[in-house]
């Protein structure tokens, strides 16, 4: 089949691995980057899926708190600009703290509501208008606490809620922070998706056989990665971002303290952006004219 010069750009740009590799992978994938990702990692020619990390919208994150819960919003536009105007910060406020007022289920039914007798949608609709960009509300979730609740907000590019029981504010607040910055996937390794974990474990062990070792030798190599890979992506097994000599977990029973889940958003994760080419853009208005 025909693969496009757009496609290869793609997977290369998501792993790190040459052209001639990305277009191999993409034919032997028959045209599906998602598995073409998955041969390139099995060969060990791609550095990194960075499908996840990459920020391609913008916008801000914003946070309402009470004494029971509190609620974490992203919110997007199109430019920086617009998402430091205060028409659009204060849109961002009032959606954040309309859901922590009336707990809608989702996106849709968070829009329907009314506030001082007009829709939340057609309110995004006015601001449309005003600002002369696209608004869309992303995502929402509440955290109701079993332990103590802190938050984070780092900018207003990424927010965190922590659900913290023990230790005290400082350590919430430390852990808030942490999970700003190390992204981990979940607290703990019981919290792994088995799906995502036994395709991770394949993806090593095709990697330790290429190395031509002993099949006894490439098991317990596979179960050093699998736990090194759990360390990364576990809050638990990371190292404490504040002392990296000191794992959260150590950190947490020092304290007589456990982190109950948390919420990490940043702005913009995962959305695919546009990109302009500006010289193109003016060649079609020249020869246009």
């Amino acid at each position: 089949m025909a693969i496009t010069a757009a496609e290869v750009k793609a997977l290369r740009e998501r792993t790190g691995a040459g052209m001639m590799e990305c277009k191999k992978a993409l034919v032997e994938a028959g045209g599906d980057i998602e598995l073409a990702v998955e041969v390139l990692r099995k060969s060990g020619q791609a550095k990194a899926d960075k499908k996840a990390g990459r920020v391609a919208a913008e916008g801000r994150i914003v946070v309402a708190q009470d004494a029971a819960a509190a609620v974490i919003a992203e919110i997007n536009c199109e430019t920086d600009f617009v998402a430091n105007d205060s028409n659009f910060t204060d849109f961002a406020e009032l959606l954040a703290r309309t859901v922590l007022a009336e707990r809608p289920a989702d996106v849709a039914a968070l829009m329907a509501l009314e506030v001082d007798g007009t829709r939340l949608e057609q309110v995004r609709t006015d601001l449309v208008a005003k600002i002369g960009e696209n608004v869309s509300v992303r995502r929402f979730a509440v955290v109701s606490p079993r332990g103590g609740l802190a938050s984070y907000v780092h900018g207003t590019r990424i927010g965190v809620l922590i659900d913290v029981e023990g230790g005290d504010e400082a350590l919430a607040r430390d852990l808030a922070m942490h999970v700003a910055a190390s992204s981990p996937v979940c607290v703990s390794a019981d919290q792994v998706d088995p799906e995502v974990l036994a395709k991770e474990r394949e993806i090593l062990l095709d990697q330790a056989r290429q190395e031509g070792k002993p099949e006894e030798i490439v098991e317990k190599m596979v179960e050093g990665r699998v736990r090194k890979y759990l360390a990364e992506i576990t809050l638990v097994g990371q190292p404490f971002v504040k002392d990296p000599d000191l794992k959260v977990e150590k950190l947490l029973k020092q304290a007589g303290a456990a982190v109950h889940g948390f919420v990490r958003y940043e702005v913009g994760e995962g959305i695919e952006k546009k990109q302009d080419n500006f010289v193109e853009e003016v060649m079609a208005q020249v020869r246009g004219g």
